[in-house]
């Protein structure tokens, strides 16, 4: 697709997919045990009857919260809500009733589409959301067939969609997953959202993409973005998994080739693969990945949380190209994407949308693609940018000549230590997560010292016959400390059962682990 040809609306992504690419499949999924497709021109025509049945209800502007897990009716109603000129707010599909009211109040939610999940919560939230005006079960496969009928382009309601909304007011506000705090709604414009997925590429890499794993939910602007808004544009074919725990029967059922991750999800997939060896040894590594991840697969974009190069590496030997990229909600999605020629150990290259400067060690951006701000929180939204416009990311790095942009730390996650000096926690735990026996592990300062506390990988600890595996980690304290100055040496290590607790992402709760 030409991208000079598309305006920046969701609408006109669209109506250009369906003109490039017709009747080719665009989007897969399985129903009552069944695979079903649907063409670019389809999911067009269920889009805009969408957007019609919305604004049969109200011409006025509303905003619609989206509660469910990935599927074919979530999609039409994202899109749906986004060519009608509404604002679309998505939530994880197991957010509580408590959580859910909080934050249907505080977006000023109108209407909510849910799927069964969230159906045993949805009477007490509108009990404590008397502005919810409507509630539709996303579910009810049948309701939405009526409406992709009685609202068709065919039907007396046909130019209910004939209207363009305004590219440069909110269409989406997706709330941060609050690891630190309050969470905060971020708005982003029609501008924003495709403005980011249009940027151009240094080399394609996807050249020979033609259809992908959606296994990410929707909520999160990473898949949102990426796994829909870029194949959208690019004519590469979606396949949903709705459940995670569906990856790899998903994987071997559709064989694509391409797949966005997070490294959690990476990691496990690994394992699976090493399973697979193990219990056919006239295999290969590659032909047992095979077995597991499908016979097409050859690469996997990771964000959302920091990629180890040595599961990079695992993957490389694999024949499967695992590489990562940066973004954030605040900026629409992407600031780099992988690419080749770069190091395993950057996120990319800086796309051409976007500039990048290093202030004082912090990351900081300026890109078409920001944010107009966090919802009805501008105080807040004041302290995420500087004097002259640059947003503060928050992260410490450094960006090269050929834009390769490397990340080393948090500026939030910096330890002070009494002689005023800072040290970066992820420096030092990445030190201890090349060590086979350390699954996990957060550095922290207390009382003038670092402490290391581990979630050891017991398995691996059986399978070597390591029978103490505090001391044995202990025996690596030298090499860990090797090049730091003595402030910065880690002097107390710590030990869990289990594993710490996580974001939605992968990511883990710093804050909860250290406070705790």
């Amino acid at each position: 697709m030409e991208k000079k040809n598309v305006t920046p609306t969701v609408k006109q992504l669209l109506c250009a997919s369906a003109e490039k690419y017709g009747e080719e499949t665009f989007i897969k999924f399985v129903r009552n045990d069944a695979v079903e497709e649907r063409s670019y021109v389809r999911v067009k025509t269920d889009s805009e009857a969408v957007c019609r049945w919305l604004r049969s209800i109200s011409k006025d502007r509303m905003h619609v919260a989206v509660v469910g897990k990935t599927n074919y009716e979530y999609i039409t109603c994202i899109t749906g809500v986004l060519l009608s000129g509404n604002v679309v707010v998505p939530f994880a599909p197991d957010i509580s009733a408590k959580e859910a009211a909080e934050l249907f109040d505080r977006a000023d939610i109108d209407m909510v589409l849910y799927d069964s999940a969230f159906e045993q919560n949805i009477d007490e939230v509108r009990a404590n959301c008397p502005k919810i005006k409507h509630a539709v079960d996303l579910a009810d496969e049948h309701f939405f067939a009526d409406i992709y009928e009685k609202y068709s382009e065919r039907s007396e309601f046909a130019s209910l969609s004939d209207y363009e909304a305004d590219p440069e007011k909110c269409a989406v506000i997706i709330f941060t997953s609050g690891t630190t705090g309050i969470k905060k709604g971020v708005m982003l414009s029609m501008n924003a959202l495709v403005g980011n997925v249009l940027y151009k590429e240094y080399i394609n890499i996807f050249a020979e993409r033609t259809s992908t794993l959606s296994v990410l939910p929707m909520h999160h602007i990473y898949c949102f973005s990426g796994d829909y808004l870029k194949n959208l544009c690019d004519g590469v074919q979606v396949c949903l998994n709705s459940n995670l725990s569906e990856i790899v029967t998903n994987l071997q059922r559709f064989e694509p080739n391409a797949m966005r991750v997070v490294p959690m999800i990476a990691q496990h997939l690994l394992q699976r693969i090493k399973i697979a060896a193990s219990k056919n040894p006239d295999m290969t590594p590659a032909e047992a990945a095979k077995t597991v991840l499908g016979r097409n697969l050859n690469w996997m974009t990771s964000g959302g949380a920091y990629l180890d190069p040595i599961l990079a590496e695992e993957f490389d030997k694999l024949g499967i190209m695992l590489r990562q990229g940066y973004g954030m909600t605040e900026v629409g999605c992407r600031i780099s994407v992988p690419d080749r020629g770069v190091s395993i150990e950057s996120v990319g290259r800086v796309i051409d949308i976007c500039d990048v400067r290093i202030e004082n060690g912090e990351i900081q951006v300026k890109t078409p693609t920001i944010m107009l701000g966090y919802y009805k929180m501008p105080e807040e939204t004041a302290k995420m940018f500087t004097e002259d416009g640059w947003f503060k990311t928050g992260d410490i790095g450094y960006v090269t000549e050929d834009r390769q942009l490397f990340i080393t730390g948090r500026v939030k996650n910096l330890i002070i230590l009494s002689s005023g000096e800072n040290v970066s926690p992820e420096a030092i735990e990445k030190k201890f997560k090349k060590l086979s026996l350390v699954s996990e592990v957060v550095v922290y300062g207390e009382k003038d010292h670092l402490v290391a506390e581990i979630y050891p990988d017991f398995e691996h600890a059986e399978q070597e016959g390591v029978k103490d595996i505090p001391a044995e980690i202990e025996r690596h304290m030298d090499e860990i400390n090797a090049g730091s100055k003595s402030s910065h040496f880690v002097s107390e290590l710590r030990f869990r059962d289990e594993p710490f607790e996580k974001t939605s992402s992968g990511k883990i709760k710093r804050k909860e682990t250290v406070v705790g």
